[in-house]
């Protein structure tokens, strides 16, 4: 697919304008880049040190620990947790909502799909890659409790940083689904801000 795309300015009997034909080239370079990459950040993952620690936190990032912070902060401050409790169950499962619809919609192999020599350690929840569902929602969740409880934010960011790390060096996402997925996070998280404080 690089090829038809990088070397002919026509797709399908039509031809591309220069400045079309040479966007195709970018991203099939890119593409190619990105593939290098990730077999690159999966080397890792052939020590059995890094591959218990990242799959650790990966699997936390399946929803343990967010569901553990909404618990602990529902037992220390009880009815004063509602607020950041709901905001990040809805904001949640509107992150839910948006990464199966892309996933669904693109349909991209995870790179341990498609590169026969990255190491698998860790099993995916589902088949797709595009975006990181793990990174959407662990940014989301991030940017929600910080909101309401600033003194969390080094640690989440710290924790979400590693989810983000995991799921390259796992040799489950590609970089742009790990970028995608931060900027669909913080934006779902915003946008869910900004309505609360509107009520």
């Amino acid at each position: 697919m690089s090829k038809r795309f990088a070397d002919s300015n026509a797709v399908e009997g039509l031809s591309l304008a220069p400045s079309a034909a040479g966007g195709w080239r970018f991203l099939a370079r890119y593409a190619a880049w990105e593939h290098r990459l990730a077999i690159r950040l999966n080397r890792p993952n052939s020590r059995r040190a890094v591959s218990a620690f990242f799959g650790a936190v990966s699997r936390l990032g399946d929803g343990l620990l967010w569901y553990a912070l909404m618990a602990a902060l529902l037992v220390v401050e009880g009815e004063a947790a509602l607020p950041a409790v709901l905001a990040m169950l809805l904001s949640g499962a509107a992150c839910t909502l948006a990464y199966k619809g892309l996933k669904a919609a693109t349909s991209r192999p995870r790179p341990c799909q498609a590169h026969s020599v990255i190491r698998l350690t860790t099993l995916p929840l589902d088949v797709y890659s595009f975006p990181s569902g793990h990174t959407l929602h662990a940014v989301c969740f991030s940017v929600v409790a910080a909101a309401h409880y600033p003194l969390l934010a080094p640690w989440l960011a710290a924790f979400t940083l590693l989810v983000a790390a995991s799921r390259l060096i796992l040799g489950l996402h590609y970089l742009s689904d790990v970028l995608v997925g931060a900027l669909i996070g913080a934006g779902v998280a915003l946008v869910g801000l900004r309505l609360a404080a509107s009520f």
